[in-house]
């Protein structure tokens, strides 16, 4: 994951070496060899994913000009954003998601929470199924992504989550397909790693960002640097209203999405919620200069 951008941009170097230093332990070596499965460790997926992500970013940045309207990201993908904003330095940013994943890992053990794709039904559906098997059951179970107007994400306990899942295919979901996550992210569950990351983001400096950045709370732009701490803190907990961003970020004018990071996962989503858009994606060395190219069109 990387390597082609690492070996052919000094740019994209840079900022892997830069979270070699700032964790003190060769992330890079990691994300460029493994193992996959030291990679699916949260502590390590997280800041992996991330100092990818921003290489690509540097990289694309090095041979021609970047000037988004706006920025937004899914879940882990707020902080890149925040980074290509210039609202959070890389260097703290990738200290935090080590931190962040770690803090998820620990809140719940392991075996006893679990997430679903819910595919094939409106969230409305979704929020009813989840709450008849929380009543039915005295376990959690809650959308955590609002991946697009007909796949929604529940996350919790794992009992309720297959009971919620049962609960949606009797509501017209076409199928409950769990996924393998190494914890239930973005419900109440996560409030232990609310806590711990709270404590984490009061030691950085946030700047206003340079271009608003559409969150995953509010699903609406943010441009004051007081409010980011407080919005990543509650991140943790809170579904990711991806759905929503994407149809503000319509509202706005935003006609050309651009997904940086390895995978295209997001421009699969943003194909479900509008078509549109016209939509790019650099998540390797050859991309990225098909990027460029069209940027400079």
């Amino acid at each position: 994951m990387g390597r082609d951008v690492w070996e052919a941009s000094p740019a994209a170097r840079s900022t892997f070496e830069a979270a070699d230093a700032a964790l003190g332990f060769p992330l890079s070596r990691l994300c460029f060899e493994g193992p996959e499965q030291e990679l699916r460790r949260t502590e390590l997926q997280q800041p992996a994913i991330l100092a990818t992500s921003v290489a690509i970013l540097r990289a694309l940045e090095e041979i021609t000009a970047v000037s988004p309207a706006y920025v937004a990201g899914h879940s882990l993908g707020e902080f890149t954003a925040l980074v290509a904003a210039g609202a959070l330095d890389f260097e703290d940013a990738v200290a935090l998601v080590h931190a962040r994943g770690r803090f998820m890992q620990e809140a719940v053990p392991d075996g006893k929470g679990a997430m679903a794709a819910i595919m094939g039904c409106g969230p409305d559906q979704v929020i009813a199924a989840c709450q008849a098997a929380e009543r039915a059951s005295g376990g959690v179970a809650a959308p955590a992504n609002y991946n697009s107007p007909r796949q929604v994400v529940i996350s919790g306990n794992a009992a309720t989550v297959e009971l919620a899942g049962s609960e949606a295919r009797k509501r017209g979901a076409r199928r409950a397909v769990p996924l393998p996550v190494s914890a239930p992210f973005h419900c109440s569950l996560m409030e232990p790693a609310a806590e711990k990351l709270a404590g984490e983001l009061g030691r950085v400096r946030f700047s206003d960002p340079r271009v608003p950045v559409v969150t995953n709370v509010e699903a609406e732009p943010n441009s004051d640097a007081t409010r980011i701490a407080e919005l990543l803190r509650r991140q943790v907990t809170a579904p990711v209203r991806f759905t929503e961003s994407v149809q503000c970020l319509a509202r706005l004018g935003v006609t050309r999405l651009l997904e940086v990071g390895p995978g295209r996962v997001l421009c699969g989503l943003v194909a479900r919620i509008d078509r549109s858009f016209e939509r790019l994606g650099a998540s390797t060395m050859s991309e990225v200069a098909d990027v460029a190219a069209a940027l400079r069109d």
